[in-house]
């Protein structure tokens, strides 16, 4: 009996791996498409040609990319950005959730169903810009920072986070002296430091995708993020063809080496954050 348990296992597993695979294999096939629109030619593009890998290979829509100006400025900033931005929302999270976590604090049930009301009431695009106006956030650097600095769905998992930590780790902490803030760094930060890294991830790709804000918030191009400048080139591109101005580029040139390049911050830091992804996303779920 426990040999035919042992094979139904073993083919449940092979079952389920094949699947996965398939599944992988079918998601990368819109990125390998992308990437090889990217590098073929003008020529090959318009013809048709061009599914998963390079015809007539070239590298003149990264050239271009790479050789504007603004491009690379508002490439560097951006990192910048997302690294400021990165470290305040966590500095934020972090603040938050860790006196809520305890389960002694005051009005800490009202503190979290405010919280959980912004995720399903949301004011709208009018009073978040008339609420960044009156902060005098408007072409300014912080108005890309402030307004989404803090998540409430990752403070409540990194709230669950503090939570899973034994009581009795906090209690010798006291003992030995140690006040909330020395308890924090050197006690509750190690140990959750998994889902820290997880919500470190998360709102960096939501800073590095994020172009909306900078469309309502910003006027000076000196502040537009490396997605706004992509936004840009590719409409200029659009225009040029449209008005028959001859070009060894097309739209599909400039779109797809954009993604690529926009995609190459987070495929250069996802594999040194993943080893934590699932610990720490588990570490903050909500215990039943």
């Amino acid at each position: 009996m426990n040999g035919v348990k042992s094979k139904e296992e073993k083919r449940f597993q092979l079952f389920w791996k094949i699947l996965f695979i398939l599944i992988s294999i079918i998601a990368l096939i819109p990125i390998i498409r992308v990437i090889s629109m990217s590098l073929s030619s003008k020529n090959a593009i318009l013809s048709g040609k061009v599914f998963l890998y390079p015809v007539e290979f070239t590298l003149d829509a990264y050239k271009k990319a790479i050789k504007s100006g603004s491009f690379t400025s508002s490439f560097l900033y951006s990192v910048v950005l997302m690294v400021i931005s990165t470290v305040i929302s966590m500095v934020m999270t972090v603040l938050a959730a860790y006196p809520l976590s305890k389960k002694k604090l005051k009005g800490a049930g009202v503190i979290m169903t405010l919280f959980v009301l912004t995720m399903y009431l949301d004011p709208g695009i009018i009073p978040k810009y008339l609420n960044v106006k009156d902060f005098n956030m408007i072409d300014t650097v912080w108005a890309l920072i402030v307004p989404e600095a803090l998540s409430a769905y990752n403070m409540i998992i990194m709230c669950q986070a503090f939570r899973g930590i034994d009581s009795s780790l906090y209690e010798a902490a006291k003992i030995d002296g140690c006040n909330e803030t020395q308890t924090l760094i050197k006690i509750a930060l190690p140990l959750v430091f998994p889902t820290i890294a997880t919500l470190a991830l998360f709102y960096a790709v939501g800073r590095w995708n994020r172009l909306s804000d900078v469309l309502y918030y910003v006027n000076s191009s000196n502040l537009y993020t490396v997605q706004m400048v992509l936004k840009q080139m590719i409409e200029s591109v659009k225009i040029s063809q449209q008005e028959g101005l001859t070009s060894q580029l097309v739209a599909d040139n400039i779109k797809s080496a954009s993604i690529v390049i926009s995609m190459a911050p987070m495929v250069i830091v996802y594999p040194f954050i993943q080893k934590y992804f699932t610990s720490g996303i588990m570490l903050g779920a909500v215990k039943g």
